[in-house]
């Protein structure tokens, strides 16, 4: 979570001053580092072993896995490093905890040192590869799981190592090549050329690509971004989700959080090294400029009339740190247009509202049944403005808007919803129920608190259902969690939820020690609390496990959080006091008839089989011999083919906007049609149906149970 009480903030604060004040025992600080690298490196072992949750002993046991995964990140296929280089910097692998507690900074700038030294070494290796065709008919494979290779022992070695992977990838796009050659063979104007022709071009487009690749590693990938990525390497060790962000990326993260920035209305995407504009939105700035078109490349950004950054080498979350700013400041950026010309265009950065990651809703009818649709990406919260948008309050606007559409039940949609505020998942599960706990929090003081609902009013009691999948973690868990705990609705999904049960708050990193924001250091998000749910069982890597599970594509892939093997535990604590909801259905009965309707499904039984053979094809070595890649690509496509069909419904489902919004976005055409797009995949979506069809069964449930007059009122009338 991104957001906790001031009071816990205090508590923090004041263990730090502390340990500032009463200092480290035997152990010796300089007051005064000798770098921005010490300073930096000292505050954040200070809170690592002062404020996380569950601290490890940072020794040479922490100091190995540091060195392991900072080597890794740096070099993640082994294809610079070589293994005389690791032998070299073993000498460092037990000594980064002593970095940690206040000695001189030294492995990351030596290892920094043999990276840039490898990486100018691996560059002649790529063009000389290149500048020569491959013999696509020679019988070999290439093994592209670095966790199954050892570092190479030559130059040699490394060049062939090289020499392979730059041949898959030609391969590819060869192929690709060769196929778009066939399709379009006798059209006009469409010139043919020989597979020598398409072979070159195929292996100028991977030299593109490895030359933007390595002049980011040239011009971007400076000591100040190096020692970026080993702090980070520290605090993940630490937990997966303890992170350290520069001040450009910790402003970063909070416009995404919020959903609100300040830039210039266009949306960006790589592009065989470029970064070029994808489109522009309405009204912003770039649209206002009329200079700005999709397809422009971006060559260079520049702020006000300061030198400009050249994006060569580049990403596009790297570009948009760049082109953000604040509201009013001056932005300057060079563009190559569709005809090759060059311009400079000059822009005032505005306020962009990312209005789609805010929550919205539609109708779903299912037979008799109208039932209410509300789709939330994310807990979002705009902490920096109190009337800013807040994901609880606008979910209680979509409920209510579907209340006026008098719906007989709701369906809330989670998947793919990586949490947020803390704050606002609770009083947003706090809209369907009565008062009571949400969620129980402890600290590293072994010290539980419950957060509550308290408010006694109900603004929806009818049949509710929770979409989720593999990549709901967080809020999204602590809602399903207490949705299921108070039998308050039915969890519909993947086998588990993500598996994140943990708290973090931002802390800036200043010379006192602790900020309440960012500072010119840097900021850590730290791990401080964990989440249980209020039956006592952590969502800390198990997830919230679905009353209903539907087969799905990524069932078998290493995504959650227990996969990662820096993550928390799992424990319980003591279960909180609450009481069951009158659901008015019988759970063992609802799932009775959705696993009739699943295994009468050929297409979730096709889904499950599809998903476990193609998990186990990230296991294979790959072929670069034309025939059998093309053999096994086919087989890969056409199994990908058919679980994009299966994925889509045959018959769509009857889905429609609320009363008055069908034109909602008649004045934004670009809206409009991504709206129109939404409601499209919404109409084809295969496991939004099976919801569809579980709420039914809650309705006819309850619908039964109020004829027989067997069911106990309900404390609140719908």
């Amino acid at each position: 979570m991104k957001r906790l009480p001031i009071v816990i903030m205090m508590v923090v604060a004041g263990s730090f001053l502390a340990f500032k004040t009463m200092g480290t025992g035997t152990r010796t600080i300089s007051i005064n580092p000798p770098s921005k690298y010490e300073q930096i490196l000292k505050l954040v072992g200070e809170m690592l072993s002062q404020a996380h949750y569950s601290p490890q002993d940072i020794n040479d046991d922490f100091s190995k896995k540091v060195f392991k995964k900072f080597i890794t990140d740096l070099d993640p296929d082994k294809n610079m490093y070589l293994q005389s280089d690791m032998e070299a910097l073993k000498a460092f692998e037990t000594k980064i905890d002593n970095e940690i507690k206040g000695s001189p900074v030294e492995f990351f700038l030596a290892a920094g040192k043999i990276f840039n030294k490898r990486m100018e070494e691996s560059a002649v290796m790529y063009r000389e590869i290149l500048a020569k065709p491959f013999d696509f008919t020679t019988d070999e494979e290439v093994n592209l799981d670095a966790d199954k290779l050892n570092y190479t022992t030559t130059n040699a070695e490394s060049k062939d190592r090289w020499r392979k992977k730059l041949k898959f990838m030609t391969l590819e796009r060869y192929v690709d090549l060769v196929d778009i050659r066939e399709k379009n063979k006798g059209k006009d104007g469409f010139v043919v050329k020989t597979d020598s022709e398409l072979e070159k071009d195929a292996r100028d487009r991977v030299k593109k690509i490895m030359d933007r690749t390595f002049d980011r590693f040239r011009f971007k990938f400076n000591d100040d971004d190096k020692f970026n990525l080993f702090v980070n390497a520290i605090t993940t060790t630490m937990d997966p989700h303890t992170e350290f962000f520069p001040p450009v990326d910790k402003r970063y993260f909070d416009e995404e959080m919020s959903g609100v920035f300040y830039g210039i209305g266009a949306s960006l995407q790589y592009d065989d090294g470029n970064i070029k504009v994808s489109s522009v939105l309405s009204g912003s700035p770039a649209f206002k400029s009329g200079e700005i078109q999709q397809g422009d490349i971006i060559l260079k950004v520049a702020q006000g009339k300061e030198e400009p950054v050249d994006l060569t080498g580049f990403v596009v979350t790297d570009a948009v740190k760049v082109i953000r700013g604040k509201q009013g400041t001056e932005v300057r950026l060079t563009i190559k247009k569709a005809d090759g010309t060059i311009k400079i265009v000059t822009l005032i950065r505005d306020k962009i509202v990312q209005d789609e990651t805010y929550a919205r809703s539609a109708i779903v009818k299912e037979g008799s049944s109208k039932i209410g649709y509300i789709f939330l990406p994310e807990f979002y919260a705009d902490f920096d403005r109190p009337n800013g948008p807040r994901s609880f309050v606008d979910v209680a606007k979509e409920v209510a808007k579907l209340k006026e559409e008098k719906v007989d039940g709701i369906v809330i949609d989670l998947r793919n919803n990586g949490g947020g505020s803390l704050y606002d998942v609770v009083q947003m599960a706090g809209l369907f129920i009565d008062e009571g706990p949400i969620v129980q929090v402890k600290d590293r003081e072994n010290k539980p608190s419950v957060l509550k609902d308290k408010d006694k009013n109900v603004l929806y009691t009818g049949p509710l259902a929770v979409m989720v999948n593999e990549f709901s973690a967080s809020a999204s868990e602590i809602f399903a969690a207490a949705i299921q705990d108070y039998n308050r609705g039915v969890i519909i999904g993947s086998t588990s939820t993500y598996g994140k049960g943990t708290v973090q708050r931002n802390i800036g990193l200043d010379e006192t020690g602790l900020s309440l924001s960012n500072s010119d250091l840097g900021t850590v998000k730290l791990t401080l609390q964990k989440f249980y749910r209020i039956n006592g069982g952590s969502t800390q890597l198990k997830g919230v496990y679905s009353d209903i599970v539907l087969p799905d594509n990524l069932e078998h892939l290493k995504v959650r959080e227990k996969d990662n093997e820096d993550a928390l535990p799992w424990d319980e604590i003591t279960k909180a006091t609450y009481n069951n909801w009158n659901s008015g259905y019988d759970l063992k009965t609802i799932q009775q008839l959705a696993y009739q309707r699943l295994d009468n499904d050929p297409s979730f039984k096709l889904i499950k089989e599809s998903s476990e053979w193609l998990s186990k094809q990230n296991d294979k070595q790959y072929s670069l011999q034309i025939d059998k890649y093309r053999n096994d690509q086919k087989t890969v496509r056409t199994t990908i083919k058919q679980l994009e069909t299966l994925l889509k419904l045959k018959d769509s489902l009857n889905v429609s906007p609320l009363s008055g919004e069908e034109n909602r976005y008649d004045n934004d055409k670009s809206k409009k049609d991504r709206f129109a797009q939404w409601i499209k995949g919404l109409q084809e979506d295969i496991y939004l149906d099976q919801a569809i069809k579980v709420m039914n069964d809650m309705i006819g449930q309850q619908n039964l149970a109020k004829a027989k007059g067997t069911e106990e009122p309900l404390k609140k009338g719908f």
